[in-house]
């Protein structure tokens, strides 16, 4: 809440009034600019809202209805380390940054973590953007919920929070992953291990279920299943439990390309020969995929394209434009020298 221009009393704000009568913010300006396009009971209860707050329609309209602050932001709730290091947040960026290039809009990015949102919330509420691209979201981050009425959101990936209407574009991860596994047991590997990413992040959950699918109906075994993080120490570090277990495995699906890069490290320090000893099949076609010796085949990820596509639905959300509620953007099999 902020003060007036006396500074005698607090002064509500839109979001508030939003927040209050459980619609969102575009509703609001409809409002309070008399549009005849609002059901009649919401208009009646952001009425009661503005009464209850006190607030001043012809603000509202000045501040909201007539301008833009032309700009969105990508928020990224991980630690800086791990942004810098993964290739993917750079391709999302660069595709993100594409598209906003023929647009009005700037992009602007806050790297956020979970147990202080009040910052970034603060930030997004603040009248300082459009609009908000969220990348790498886990199940305990809720306090996107909060926004969810407030500002137009577009997540890389279904999010997994319950009670809000969700716009995201992902590929199919479970089918993707399916298919690589497939390459393995097609290829008569009998022993089909799995690196797996985060169980509490989408790409984490659906490339484990593709992979549990695929060695199912080869009529192998599901137990050789070790969790990662998506960084290369935790993919060897994985790969060395699995390896531990003093039972056979010879080959590995890895949840992406620098997990996979960090099983190699593992299975060539023990002296086993990739693919002739152990096949090895990551996901995303990044830089890890072609700095390993040999080649690692892998799913090719459109990542650019994602982070693309990622842009063009929040602005056609900002306009008031149609657009998909879910977008999937293809995958396919990159075979290199791993398997």
């Amino acid at each position: 809440m902020v003060q007036d221009a006396a500074g005698a009393r607090p002064v509500a704000t839109l979001e508030m009034v939003a927040a209050l009568a459980g619609v969102s913010r575009a509703t609001v300006s409809r409002v309070v600019n008399d549009s005849p396009s609002v059901d009649p009971e919401l208009a009646q209860s952001v009425k009661k809202a503005i009464l209850a707050l006190d607030y001043t329609p012809n603000r509202a309209a000045r501040s909201l209805a007539k301008r833009r602050a032309n700009a969105v932001t990508l928020i990224v709730p991980e630690s800086t380390s791990k942004v810098f290091a993964d290739p993917f947040f750079a391709s999302v960026v660069q595709g993100i940054a594409l598209y906003l290039a023929d647009t009005d809009y700037t992009l602007n990015m806050v790297i956020s973590s979970e147990s202080k949102p009040e910052k970034t919330r603060s930030f997004l509420l603040g009248g300082n953007v459009d609009g908000v691209l969220v990348v790498s979201h886990h199940s305990g981050d809720h306090s996107w919920t909060h926004l969810s009425g407030l500002l137009p959101m577009v997540f890389a990936g279904r999010p997994l929070i319950g009670g809000m209407e969700s716009y995201y574009v992902e590929v199919d991860n479970e089918q993707a992953a399916y298919n690589a596994t497939r390459q393995l047991t097609d290829s008569g590997r009998k022993h089909v291990a799995t690196v797996a990413g985060p169980q509490d992040m989408p790409p984490g959950l659906d490339r484990l279920a593709g992979w549990r699918t695929a060695v199912r109906e080869a009529g192998l075994g599901d137990s050789l299943v070790e969790v990662g993080d998506f960084t290369l120490a935790s993919g060897a570090r994985a790969m060395q439990r699995l390896l531990d277990r003093g039972v056979p495995v010879d080959a590995v699906f890895a949840g992406n390309d620098q997990m996979a890069a960090g099983a190699y490290t593992v299975i060539q320090s023990r002296g086993l020969r990739i693919p002739e000893d152990i096949a090895v099949v990551g996901f995303d076609d990044d830089s890890f995929a072609t700095s390993v010796t040999p080649a690692l085949t892998t799913v090719h990820h459109p990542i650019v394209e994602l982070g693309k596509k990622m842009a063009e639905t929040l602005v056609n959300l900002i306009e008031g434009k149609p657009t998909e509620r879910v977008t999937r953007m293809p995958t396919s099999l990159v075979i290199r020298d791993s398997v």
